[in-house]
């Protein structure tokens, strides 16, 4: 009896399981034509306002990426993902280097892809777990495969989290910068790419080392 109710439940979450996958990889599919309403870390954001009964004001505005600097579009890419149109979901260079890292106990550096990234902002929200990570790990290659790389940056930087209720490039540029994310600057995209890493505690403005950082690596890609 108990191994009947184990087997049985041991199948039903594998069901679930994959369903959910499904559910993903089929909306990653729709998302080549159709525009995100929202991603779960929006609604996380909103849930923990909600719980904490904080003021919570949400600024997200989905724009085409023809509308985005190109000097955003390559700020961002030089401080999430300088090999983002050289590999396929997975930097296998950097993954290897942060986990020497994290071997010698000097972890500096993250790895994951503005794909990897994508995906997470979409389905995972922030939270972090091993069973979070395997489904993260198989629809990245999903992800690449349906979208393609033009779409993945367009995805990104405008569901990405650029601070307390703000999302997308468009907002953050109108947020910080007074201006819309086609006119954004070089020197002030990199200080808004330098708000990514850590959206909630950054501000541009205080962002003069970490964006000149930024700017050398512009400098250094080809673009």
């Amino acid at each position: 009896m108990r191994k009947d109710f184990l087997r049985s439940f041991v199948l039903w979450l594998v069901i679930g399981v994959v369903l959910v996958w499904s559910l993903a990889a089929m909306s990653l599919l729709s998302l080549r034509w159709i525009d995100p309403p929202t991603t779960a870390v929006h609604i996380e954001r909103r849930l923990q306002a909600w719980i904490h009964n904080a003021p919570y004001h949400e600024r997200y505005k989905f724009i085409p990426l023809s509308q985005i600097s190109p000097d955003l579009q390559h700020a961002v890419i030089a401080a999430e993902d300088a090999r983002f149109y050289q590999h396929h979901g997975f930097d296998w260079h950097e993954i290897q280097i942060a986990a020497e890292d994290d071997l010698e106990g000097e972890r500096t550096r993250g790895a994951s892809t503005i794909t990897q990234q994508l995906v997470k902002n979409l389905f995972f929200g922030t939270g972090r777990s091993f069973l979070r990570k395997g489904a993260e790990f198989t629809l990245v290659p999903v992800a690449e495969f349906v979208l393609g790389k033009r779409r993945i940056l367009e995805l990104y930087l405008n569901v990405v989290e650029w601070g307390p209720g703000i999302y997308g490039a468009e907002s953050a540029c109108r947020s910080y910068d007074g201006t819309a994310a086609r006119n954004i600057g070089r020197e002030q995209s990199a200080r808004l790419a330098a708000i990514l890493p850590a959206p909630l505690k950054r501000r541009p403005e205080r962002m003069n080392h970490y964006s000149a950082l930024i700017l050398e690596r512009m400098r250094q890609m080809d673009w």
